[in-house]
């Protein structure tokens, strides 16, 4: 089935279509920039955009990029889709042909392709227009965390009635999309504990007050609070992910200090997460004789899909790839991503997108041999196309969603 419906979606696209997504692709990939250092990707974004005949392209958020693409009715509501432009502080070892020429930068988690299959959305809309405008945001910096907040204080997305979005997953096939209700991915916090101790002589310990030895009991214990302390039906992490003390074998250093990350579902975890942090912590402090401060800084929050707006993704889905085109997630996924903050100011849902080509194996994310299969760009496109016409259907006054769109079983 899978086969069939990348296939499929690609043949939504006139062969001209096909060919400049598949060359935006390869640009981007090629030419990866970090977060909030986005400004050539911007321009071939740009560029991309009025090729088409694209409306309203502009910069936003410093390296962001919106353009608008008018529905059937101005008066109708208007339906965002975004894709994430940053890559990572990564070296590529994909041996593609189109791989990073960026040394230590490369797009392993697929946002070249969600830049791509944005801007193949907006050619599907143009030529078959949603209910309403449709604004593509194609957003900054969602590895860092803050690309979406930027956005959202833009003001661009004023009157928006509802927003799609999606991620690769080389866990499913192409072909394959995760329209579900319910948790998606995580909430994404970090901790920073700074022990200070009474330096001394390596030789003589008893003179000083250790924050080594006070830090290795604190990653010891952290490890019970997930084991221990949070129900067994609420999926939770913490991972301290650095160290850093000393600067001699034989000195006793004065301070350490540990940094990690804090991941849960649902609020109450968030809390009793962050909390059992800083009361295990600071126990252990006064148990060493060591002083420590603890301080939780707030990430991204959980991806939780509304039952209706996800309810639309499946119906869009299934009417742009067929039966059987929606599949069970299966995974809890305990990642996190900034598209979390536009579902806590209005109606949408978040896709994961199959991009794992026939018989290849489930690269994850993040790694320097990650890559999506070109099928996904496709996919995504003729998805998010259909979520948007989906939408703007139900939420116009007295609508419904039959006859929007892509004809079902293409």
């Amino acid at each position: 089935m899978s086969e069939a419906a990348g296939r499929d979606a690609r043949a939504h696209f006139t062969s001209d279509e096909v060919a400049a997504l598949l060359a935006l692709r390869r640009d981007l990939h090629r030419a990866p920039e970090l977060s909030w250092k986005e400004h050539g990707t911007a321009a071939t974004l740009e560029a991309a955009l009025r090729s088409f005949g694209a409306r309203e392209v502009r910069r936003v958020a410093d390296t962001g990029v919106i353009a608008r693409i008018p529905g059937q009715d101005p008066g109708a509501p208007v339906i965002a889709l975004r894709g994430d432009i940053d890559a990572l502080p990564i070296h590529e070892e994909t041996g593609l042909d189109f791989a990073s020429q960026t040394p230590g930068v490369m797009h392993a988690c697929g946002h070249d392709v969600h830049a791509t299959w944005t801007i193949g959305a907006g050619m599907l809309l143009a030529r078959s227009p949603a209910r309403g405008d449709v604004l593509l945001v194609l957003q900054p910096a969602e590895e860092v965390g803050s690309g979406a907040v930027a956005i959202l204080d833009s003001g661009v997305l004023e009157g928006v009635a509802a927003i799609f979005g999606g991620h690769v997953d080389r866990r499913f096939a192409v072909g394959e999309v995760i329209a579900e209700a319910g948790a998606l991915a995580a909430s994404a916090d970090t901790f920073t504990i700074a022990l200070t101790g009474r330096g001394a002589h390596g030789a003589r310990p008893h003179e000083g007050a250790d924050p080594i030895v006070c830090a290795a009991a604190i990653v010891t214990a952290l490890q019970t609070i997930v084991s221990r302390r949070i129900d067994p039906a609420a999926p939770g992490v913490v991972t301290v992910g650095t160290i850093h003390a000393g600067t001699a074998p034989n000195v006793i250093p004065e301070r350490a200090t540990l940094t990690g990350t804090l991941r849960a579902m649902d609020p109450a975890t968030r809390q009793r997460l962050a909390d059992e942090v800083e009361r295990i912590a600071g126990g252990i402090g006064a148990a060493h004789g060591v002083a420590v401060a603890v301080h939780v800084e707030r990430g991204t929050p959980p991806i939780v899909n509304p039952a209706r707006e996800a309810g639309w993704a499946r119906e869009a889905a299934t009417r742009a790839l067929g039966m059987g085109a929606v599949v069970p997630f299966g995974i809890t996924n305990m990642g996190g991503e900034d598209f979390a903050f536009y579902l806590e100011r209005m109606p949408g849902a978040f896709l994961r997108i199959g991009a794992r080509e026939a018989g290849g194996e489930r690269i994850a994310a993040h790694s320097p041999r990650f890559y999506a299969d070109d099928g996904a760009i496709f996919v995504g496109a003729a998805v998010l196309a259909e979520c948007a016409r989906v939408a703007a259907r139900a939420l116009a006054p007295g609508g419904d969603t039959i006859g929007a769109g892509i004809s079902p079983g293409r």
